[in-house]
């Protein structure tokens, strides 16, 4: 019987993600692995990365570190010790992130310095690691940074979480071209609001007229985490083989305004 052809497979691929221990991370693994892939999930939250583990397809077949992003030295052994017993790395997902709503008058130095620890110099250096001689596919793959709608479109108190954003989405054009060389796809993707465990609690989503108003701003209602795992497959998959400099918006509809 002839096998069916699915474009969007990740089976034989090997897959990183950062911050898998919750949300669109976890969300991500989760997706990732009925999709056939092998994962390598890097997380400082052990009891949520061992959770995270159990939630997948083949389980067994995974590798997980609890491991402090902005530890460099650390995070290349781990990548290479992971490399050594599932194989090449063919994706990168750079969930790993923080948020804030901070007015300009509140804003203190350590605050933007730690963000942009965070948010950006994790993602880019754990990207340097993954791309090193003897890590990465020799047949490349693609690598995804996480923007938002935030990078690119102002909001009232967003100016430091929203700064990072737009740094991400720079960076997957620049290193787009310069990866390309290595048949390494660069693109990011930008979230509008998505309702996880971290921020439903938060009052934009707990407080019912808050969360009307914004929900408001979605013309199609509030993301799940789903929503943006499934966005993920496809620029991981061979099914976007032919995109690479791009920024893929998931938004519901909240830039369209």
């Amino acid at each position: 019987m002839e096998k069916q052809f699915n474009p969007f497979s990740l089976k034989n691929k090997v897959i990183v993600i950062s911050g898998a221990a919750s949300g669109i991370g976890r969300q991500c693994a989760i997706t990732c692995s009925k999709m056939g892939a092998k994962l390598i999930l890097l997380d400082l939250n052990e009891i949520g990365l061992s959770e995270t583990l159990q939630l997948l397809e083949n389980s067994d077949e995974h590798f997980s570190a609890v491991i402090n992003l902005t530890d460099y030295n650390k995070v290349g052994n781990i990548i290479s010790s992971a490399v050594e017993k599932i194989g090449r790395i063919s994706g990168l997902l750079n969930c790993a992130g923080i948020s804030t709503t901070l007015p300009l008058k509140n804003a203190k130095q350590e605050i933007l310095d730690n963000f942009f620890k965070i948010n950006v110099y994790t993602a880019y250096f754990l990207t340097q690691t993954v791309c090193k001689m003897g890590n990465f596919s020799k047949e490349g793959g693609s690598i995804v940074f996480f923007s938002s709608a935030a990078g690119q479109y102002g909001e009232s108190g967003k100016s430091i979480y929203g700064m990072t954003k737009g740094a991400l989405f720079s960076c997957a054009k620049s290193l787009a071209c310069e990866l390309s060389r290595k048949n390494i796809r660069v693109n990011s993707i930008s979230p509008g609001v998505i309702v996880t465990p971290i921020n439903q609690n938060l009052p934009h989503i707990a407080d019912p007229e808050l969360r009307k108003q914004t929900e408001a701003l979605h013309l199609l209602g509030l993301g799940n985490p789903e929503d943006i795992a499934n966005a993920c497959v496809y620029l991981l998959s061979d099914a976007s083989r032919w995109v690479t400099g791009s920024n893929l918006v998931v938004d519901g509809g909240y830039t369209t305004r």
